[in-house]
């Protein structure tokens, strides 16, 4: 049933899938969409910002406040939302292809939960306060869950997607309460980590990206290279074998991708739930089961979703606002209500 979903559209009763002009001109308006979000960040906040003081600050700077406001605040905030949403988008599509699960992220499959743990020790106990030292124990924290759960997931037959779902709820939930419990141990240190374990990116200077960067682009060049091979896989191991596939390599290459994607993510702003579930899913419904395709859609749908979220949380509550996690958390909960309960979606 779920092999099923990841070759058709999820929705659609024919299967029909779009041509390749119809995706193109959809990336298009995607990426005009995502421009426009990318405009919109750096302009509404405590106090909304005129367009043209925008373009100053960008290309005719001065000492002006609200430049000031733009440049060292929203900017950052706006590239972090950029790329952060990116490494989601295309690790949540990575890994509903890799475990052929259309319920399948970081979250529900505990990745975030390992990364954040792992970095919770790491400020905790080690005393390690800055990205360049506990990025390495959030892409230790995700690769040793992602593992866990593959081995947990998997029974005579090879890997159960019902099995990958509680495994990954069972080890997330007790990595969670072990890190809420460390975190009671010494409150002052933790102090500042709060907004961080909402999933915020408020606060997240350039300084704090740079690290990450080189990391999410040898991610995504390896997503993208192992697209191709998880389409043949999609149609089972044996038949992927003899279209040549190197199943042992792909998957590899796979989890090195995720690995290094949502735990960067989780080391900049945090655990943020859902993005990586509804982003690939509304990418099949457009494009269909291509995962070339998907991966695609998914780093720009995924911005924009996240750009959207905390845009929102800006506006509700101005002059306060709600951190981006919680926000696309209360979007994510209902979807993945009506995942499940879809029998296309999942067999659950």
């Amino acid at each position: 049933m779920t092999d099923l979903a990841l070759r058709r559209p999820v929705g659609s009763g024919t299967g029909t899938v779009s041509g390749p002009r119809r995706r193109l001109i959809g990336l298009v308006v995607a990426l005009a969409v995502l421009l426009g979000l990318l405009v919109a960040s750096m302009m509404i906040g405590s106090t909304a910002i005129a367009p043209t003081v925008v373009w100053d600050a960008l290309f005719h700077p001065s000492n002006d406040i609200d430049q000031f406001a733009i440049r060292d605040f929203r900017l950052p905030r706006t590239i972090v939302g950029l790329v952060v949403g990116t490494a989601l988008g295309v690790s949540g599509a990575l890994i509903q292809a890799l475990t052929r699960n259309p319920l399948a992220d970081a979250g529900i499959l505990g990745l975030n939960a390992g990364a954040s743990f792992a970095v919770t020790v790491a400020v905790g106990l080690l005393g390690v306060r800055d990205i360049q030292g506990y990025m390495w124990f959030a892409f230790a924290g995700a690769l040793i869950v992602t593992l866990m759960v593959l081995v947990l997931g998997s029974n005579r037959r090879g890997q159960s997607p019902v099995m990958m779902v509680l495994a990954g709820l069972c080890v997330g939930s007790v990595l969670s309460g072990a890190g809420s419990a460390l975190e009671l141990t010494n409150p002052d240190a933790f102090d500042a980590m709060r907004s961080w374990n909402a999933g915020s990116i408020v606060s997240r200077p350039l300084d704090m990206l740079w690290p990450t960067l080189p990391f999410f682009a040898i991610a995504l060049l390896l997503a993208f290279a192992v697209s191709g091979p998880l389409n043949a896989m999609a149609l089972g191991d044996e038949l992927a074998v003899a279209q040549g596939v190197r199943l042992v390599r792909t998957r590899i290459l796979a989890i090195i991708a995720l690995t290094l994607l949502a735990g960067g993510a989780t080391a900049i702003a945090g655990p943020i739930s859902f993005v990586g579930l509804m982003v690939p899913h509304v990418a099949r419904w457009i494009v269909g089961p291509d995962q070339r395709w998907i991966f695609a859609y998914s780093a720009l749908l995924a911005p924009i979703l996240l750009l959207a979220s905390d845009i929102l949380g800006r506006v509700v509550m101005r002059p306060g606002e709600i951190p981006v996690g919680i926000v696309t958390s209360f979007v994510g909960a209902p979807v993945l209500i009506a995942l499940v309960r879809q029998k296309k979606a999942s067999g659950l």
